[in-house]
């Protein structure tokens, strides 16, 4: 096989392939080949824009003997179908979160990668991100010791943007084809507890709803998940935020750890002598708080344009970046909240 990974598109509804894309265009190893949208307009047009061909028939592009992976980045409720169609026609997958709307069409993503043994992985930026990365490395040597409480605040202030609300991207509000904004948005930190602690949570109690707007079905969610061991995690996400600082605070016996501007509204207002990533150790207090010297993307771009290197390099060398369980995983617990926040009741897992 060439070392040359050749890349089609299955749908432009999600706008981060288009980062993606761009990035692909710029390597070496990778090149674009060529992409369908059920949207032939929306196809086209970005089509044109990356300067390669629109093939108006999915089994036709899926059929092309010179394309080894897909990029799926379609309206959520679409993804099921495309991925099983996308296996089963002898390619490799890059998904675009969430996995599915529901666990039963995560099932059928799952048994689709075992049947076929095709490479699959999910697209979640904050398992690229240098900071992200850093800060599990730091949790896993023990540099802050047993972990009592994290809060990762994860926002965007896309319901506050009518180009967002009654644009392209609209699909993003509508149940049907994406349920809810926290059940799209929040699965990005849910994901990265997940990948960060390497385990599942025991509960969780959550609140979901519109708060400051009314276009979308809910606009801001807070949770907490509780670990066996003790743990309290609280994942904050909004659709509604403007602007902010502080990302994600980590609290262990031995030190904390600080990360700030991490992601969209704080990587595009920026405080004054803002610090990445910081780490206070109480063994060593006489260094105070101790800057990492972490950079600070220079916008929210930055972080998903940083997810197509990852990728190649992951395609290449055989393993996924997420695999379809730890995908699956997401979208239990961010469905979990959903329950807890309609039924004002503790969830506890599994949740089926």
């Amino acid at each position: 096989m060439s070392d040359v990974k050749r890349i089609g598109i299955l749908s432009f509804a999600h706008g981060h392939v288009n980062a993606y894309a761009h990035q692909i265009k710029t390597f070496e190893d990778a090149e674009l080949i060529a992409c369908w949208d059920h949207d032939a307009e929306r196809g086209q047009k970005n089509a044109e824009s990356f300067g390669i061909p629109f093939i108006p028939e999915l089994n036709q592009i899926l059929a092309r003997p010179d394309i080894d992976c897909f990029m799926v980045a379609s309206e959520t409720n679409r993804h099921a179908d495309l991925v099983i169609a996308a296996l089963e026609a002898g390619k490799a997958v890059l998904l675009q979160k969430p996995m599915a709307i529901t666990l039963e069409d995560c099932d059928r993503i799952i048994d689709a990668v075992d049947r076929t043994g095709q490479w699959f992985s999910m697209a979640f930026q904050m398992r690229c991100d240098p900071q992200n990365i850093k800060m599990k490395e730091l949790i896993e040597a023990g540099a802050i010791g047993r972990i009592g409480a994290i809060r990762r605040r994860h926002c965007i202030p896309v319901l506050f943007s009518k180009a967002f609300v009654e644009g392209p991207s609209k699909w993003h509000i509508s149940a049907e084809a994406n349920k809810g904004m926290f059940f799209d948005d929040a699965t990005h930190p849910i994901d990265w507890l997940l990948w960060t602690l390497g385990r599942k949570p025991v509960s969780v109690i959550a609140e979901i709803d519109n708060v400051l707007t009314d276009v979308a079905p809910d606009d801001t969610g807070i949770a907490i998940f509780r670990y066996d061991d003790g743990l309290f995690a609280e994942v904050f996400n909004s659709s509604v935020t403007h602007a902010s600082e502080n990302t994600t605070e980590i609290y262990g016996d031995k030190g904390v750890i600080i990360q700030n501007h991490g992601d969209s509204p704080s990587c595009g207002i920026k405080a004054p002598g803002a610090i990445a990533l910081k780490l206070f150790q109480s063994d060593k207090p006489e260094l105070g708080w101790q800057d990492l010297g972490m950079p600070i993307p220079a916008g929210h771009g930055e972080r998903i344009h940083g997810v197509a290197r990852p990728f190649i390099d992951a395609l290449k060398a055989g393993v996924p970046m997420c695999t379809a369980r730890e995908g699956r995983v997401s979208i239990e617990l961010v469905l979990a909240c959903y329950q807890s926040a309609e039924t004002g009741t503790r969830v506890r897992f599994p949740f089926e």
